[in-house]
């Protein structure tokens, strides 16, 4: 009865209506990246933990984004939340790609400086994807997720491993390979193991079944500037698939509006539970502001004891006729 309770009483929302990321130019044999800290068992331990995502329309200026950002951390700081998560490009958005490509910093530089600042006096974790961190040489960037504790320490990084090359249709054409260049992340913290991804990953499950059922990830970043045209085709249900399919929370902030006259991201910040439903949304696509849910570890649990897919996979290969 239990069961048939759980698969009967959500709610699930229509599924109406991803972008950006980097391409190695070789293969890569991609390794796993997780720190573990005392801190995390705490957060596991408790019922709740009060998350947030923001949502802005970033430019071509550090200062003016910096701004931005402070003013969204106060807000998260002051609605009770202890992670706030900025969407990718969130201290920069190009006009052109060599604007990123010339602003680009190193993670222990100036500009992380201030974001780490910021996490230490507001007291507050922050995600922050989607920096341009200095790349290999000089015509490259890494496009790099950096999560900063609530001391302003940087407790990892993860650069994004696929890149967006593509050319949208009645839009605009994207090469990031030309101009960006990437290991799975995993991170234990108050609000249970994260899974660090950055935006076109997210056309990518195999990344966040790896996540999930390889390094036990509890919630999924997605910081993203998916275009507009790509957003409305595909945002929302790709983000709810990723959760119902690793029962993890998402947590997928978003760039949003008009940045330049060629460029405009789609928006729409979500927060969503194991069980695929939206539990924090904005009001609209277009606004500079932040949505607030709870991480509820006992849900985790439930959906996960009730529906116990990492028992019911089958290992790769498994369906092909020389393994049946």
């Amino acid at each position: 009865m239990a069961l048939r309770r759980l698969l009967l009483s959500p709610k699930i929302p229509s599924v109406t209506p991803s972008h950006i990321a980097l391409r190695p130019r070789r293969v890569i044999q991609f390794s796993i990246k997780c720190v573990s800290m005392e801190t995390a068992a705490s957060g596991a331990n408790s019922s709740k933990v009060r998350v947030a995502a923001a949502q802005m329309t970033s430019v071509n200026d550090l200062d003016e984004n910096f701004n931005t950002c402070s003013r969204l951390v106060k807000e998260a700081a002051a609605a009770g939340a202890e992670l706030l998560c900025f969407p990718e490009n969130f201290s920069f958005m190009g006009l052109k790609p060599r604007e990123s490509v010339a602003i680009a910093d190193s993670v222990d530089g100036p500009i992380m400086h201030r974001y780490c600042s910021l996490a230490r006096e507001s007291n507050i974790w922050l995600s922050l994807g989607g920096f341009q961190e200095k790349g290999p040489d000089e015509q490259h960037l890494y496009n790099t997720h950096v999560l900063v504790n609530n001391s302003g320490t940087i407790v990892n990084t993860y650069r994004k491993m696929h890149l967006f090359d593509v050319d949208v249709p009645g839009g605009m054409v994207y090469k990031e390979s030309h101009f960006t260049a990437p290991e799975i992340v995993v991170a234990d913290s108050p609000f249970g193991r994260l899974g660090v991804t950055i935006c076109y990953d997210l056309r990518f499950p195999e990344l966040y079944q790896e996540l999930r059922f390889q390094h036990h990830a509890q919630v999924m970043l997605v910081p993203a500037a998916f275009t507009k045209i790509t957003g409305e085709a595909h945002w929302e249900i790709l983000l709810r698939a990723r959760a119902i399919e690793t029962q993890c929370y998402v947590i997928a902030a978003a760039q949003a509006g008009k940045h330049s006259e060629k460029r405009e991201s789609y928006g729409d910040t979500l927060i969503i539970d194991p069980w695929g439903s939206i539990i924090g949304r904005l009001p609209d696509r277009v606004s500079t502001g932040i949505c607030v849910a709870d991480i509820d570890f006992s849900l985790i649990d439930s959906v996960r004891t009730k529906m116990p897919l990492s028992q019911h996979r089958k290992p790769p290969g498994y369906w092909k006729p020389d393994a049946l």
